[in-house]
């Protein structure tokens, strides 16, 4: 069984995600927009101190490199970042107001939408190939969507917009390719910073003054966004969009035990047999990798 470096960190980056509801949980008491406006602004500042001191040959390399690149591909690359800085705000606003105003079953219930969508976005927008049994392990997935959604029609809809948000970044940034991962994260967390920045004196509530909340963003802020989407960027060089969206559900199943045996919420027998049902299609959809076996394509 032999894993490659890009597919460790793909799976790096899921697993940490999924404990983020630890500390997510513990900022409740803070509004969902204030939450997001510092985990932007302090992810923006560290990557460009990063970037500008620590990274500067990286960031003259690649910006001699743009400037080589024909008028048309540079247009293509900067929509693919700056869309991505979009994707990435509007999914975790959605994220963040649906864990502290919702549940945290139904911010779980947004990565489990995640990795059908992905996979099957992937499959008509990139042309990525399926095998059979990967398209069984996407059956799976979406039986046990089905599942979860019965009594809590209310939940699907947030669920849904947190899904698609991300499931159109991890494709999108699957074709931005050939730039520093590091750098191209950076450029997004600048534009993400950028867009919300007018709406802080308006929505905004008064200036946090304890020193836990800013422990809490900077925790938030290296731990769960710039290390795990830093992964997934590098990830992306040589892990398909179907596989990274399968790999997703690795997320809301550690959210999901974290939601059942830390904050005790309530479960029931479809969701013991949905989540069951996750763990058989994320073995199916890897069974390449698990067992070693040639992959029987389905072209398309």
């Amino acid at each position: 069984m032999q894993f490659s470096k890009y597919y460790i960190s793909a799976v790096a980056s899921f697993v940490l995600w999924g404990f983020f509801s630890l500390v997510l949980k513990q900022l409740h008491g803070y509004a969902s927009l204030d939450i997001l406006f510092y985990r932007v602004f302090m992810c923006a500042v560290i990557m460009s101190v990063i970037s500008l001191f620590v990274r500067r040959r990286v960031l003259r390399e690649n910006v001699e490199m743009y400037k080589k690149l024909p008028s048309s591909v540079r247009q293509r690359m900067l929509l693919l970042t700056f869309s991505g800085g979009v994707l990435l705000t509007a999914n975790w606003f959605f994220f963040i107001y649906v864990m502290n105003n919702v549940s945290v079953k139904a911010a779980s219930f947004a990565y489990l939408v995640c990795p059908v969508m992905t996979t099957v976005i992937a499959f008509f927008v990139l042309h990525e190939k399926l095998s059979k049994w990967q398209w069984v392990a996407v059956g799976l997935s979406v039986l046990s969507c089905l599942l979860l959604s019965f009594n809590n029609i209310a939940d699907i809809a947030y669920s849904l917009i947190v899904a698609a948000s991300y499931a159109f970044y991890l494709v999108s940034q699957r074709r931005n390719a050939g730039f520093d991962k590091f750098l191209v994260l950076t450029f997004q967390l600048i534009f993400s910073a950028l867009i919300l920045l007018p709406f802080y004196p308006s929505y905004a509530a008064s200036v946090p003054t304890e020193g836990v909340f800013y422990g809490l963003i900077l925790v938030t802020a290296v731990l769960f966004t710039i290390v795990p989407l830093f992964l997934n960027l590098y990830a992306l060089n040589g892990v398909n969009s179907s596989t990274m969206g399968i790999l997703l559900y690795i997320n809301p199943l550690i959210n999901f035990t974290i939601a059942l045996l830390y904050f005790h919420e309530p479960i029931n027998q479809y969701q013991i047999v949905a989540y069951s049902l996750i763990i058989i299609s994320i073995l199916v959809f890897n069974e390449q990798y698990l067992f070693g076996r040639k992959r029987s394509v389905v072209v398309r």
